[in-house]
């Protein structure tokens, strides 16, 4: 493969290469194993298809014979990234960190290559800096260049909490960069500053600069903000084949092709003809978005299930039934149930005002019915098919719970 050919299918997708193209060409040109950096703080325990931007970035790097060097950002998790960041984060404890990141792991190889990543747990290195060590670190940035941030400068205009370490955050995950030495690191376009910032200490630390590379935030199923659990706009790699083909479904069409391109290996001539078929009235974008959903499916669960999701779909949605498979509850001893108690007892709303919000806005049907006002007692006397959204349903009963 020529240096042409590497570069191309390393820049696909990419937004920005800092300082330049040119500076990555000239490290390819070394022919020999780079090494790529990419870090995660686990401070939540699954990730979604917006994490794995990247993540099929760092595969294409396997594939080309580089070497991942994945930051399990252990230490820095217990701050948070202010990446992005309108308020203060909490500080987690170490028992969540430590379980959030063995399933973090479990997920990131579906799709990264274990033989040719490693894995640093940053924690290896931040306890044992010393307060020394810590305050030679903090002396290599001032407040003014930190302040440059704009989440930071917002919120400093707005008079809004900054905590110091917030402002340490950036430095931290710099210095990952400089125990690594590592020649190339790759991130979201909101860790732009962060990963500016190793090059920075890489250079003061007497070390070769790394390349920087930013990929696209992936907006989210709601076809407007960032994909994320916070806006429920996400699709998750850990969520049922169902689950996962319905959400891919309900995107906006105009995102369609940007998902293709972002989180499958869908060469980008059979992604290019599809468009263009959807362009010019010869495809259904309907069509074009069950593949994508297929494709997704395949990826994290096989194509037995990817098969059975499609078919689970077209039953609900296309033929109007209900699904083969759903959640009961069975109120035991009772007559009646209140829906908004119904809908939280059952986690299909998080609480009772998320509850109240779903049936003012038509979301909840009762056996095919809209339930329009939250005072609302359902009769136990039969089974009854309860439904929010588009594809969550449930069986609700009353009697002995046999279930």
């Amino acid at each position: 493969m020529t240096i042409e050919d590497e570069l191309k299918i390393i820049t696909r997708n990419v937004v920005d290469v800092l300082p330049n193209k040119e500076e990555l060409k000239k490290l390819l040109q070394e022919r020999r194993p780079l090494k790529i950096k990419y870090g995660v703080d686990p401070t939540a325990p699954d990730i979604h298809l917006g994490h794995t931007v990247v993540l099929w970035k760092l595969r294409d790097f396997q594939n080309l014979g580089h070497i991942v060097q994945f930051i399990l950002g252990d230490f820095t998790a217990m701050i948070g990234d202010p990446s992005g960041r309108n308020e203060a984060r909490k500080t987690l404890p170490e028992d969540v960190i430590r379980d959030n990141a063995k399933t973090y792991l479990d997920q990131v190889f579906k799709i990264l290559n274990k033989e040719k990543t490693e894995v640093n747990p940053n924690s290896k290195w931040f306890k044992q800096m010393g307060l020394d060590g810590f305050l030679g670190l903090a002396s290599h940035y001032t407040v003014a260049r930190v302040l440059e941030r704009s989440e930071f400068k917002d919120r400093f205009v707005n008079k809004q909490e900054i905590t110091l370490l917030e402002f340490i955050y950036p430095l931290l995950q710099g210095y990952d960069s400089v125990m690594l030495k590592n020649d190339i690191e790759i991130g979201g376009t909101d860790q732009t500053f962060n990963l500016l910032v190793g090059r920075d200490l890489q250079k003061d630390y007497g070390q070769k600069e790394q390349i920087v590379l930013t990929m696209p935030l992936l907006v989210g199923t709601d076809g407007t903000r960032k994909m994320s659990k916070t806006y429920g706009n996400y699709i998750g790699i850990t969520d049922a084949a169902e689950q996962m083909f319905g959400k891919a479904m309900s995107i906006t069409d105009n995102l369609i092709f940007t998902y293709f391109r972002l989180l499958t290996p869908v060469p980008e001539t059979r992604i290019a003809g599809m468009e263009l078929k959807v362009r010019s009235g010869e495809m259904n974008p309907r069509d074009a978005k069950a593949m994508l959903a297929s494709e997704l499916v395949v990826l994290y669960h096989g194509k037995e299930k990817a098969l059975a999701a499609s078919e689970e779909f077209d039953r609900i949605f296309k033929n109007k039934e209900l699904p083969s498979e759903m959640p009961s509850s069975v109120y035991a001893n009772s007559d009646k149930v209140w829906i908004v108690d119904a809908l939280v007892d059952n986690k299909l709303a998080k609480n009772k005002t998320e509850a109240n919000r779903l049936i003012q806005q038509g979301a909840v049907e009762l056996d095919g019915s809209v339930i329009s006002v939250p005072d609302y007692d359902i009769s136990l006397e039969k089974e009854h098919i309860l439904k929010v959204g588009k594809r969550r349903f449930l069986k609700i009963r009353g009697g002995k719970n046999t279930v």
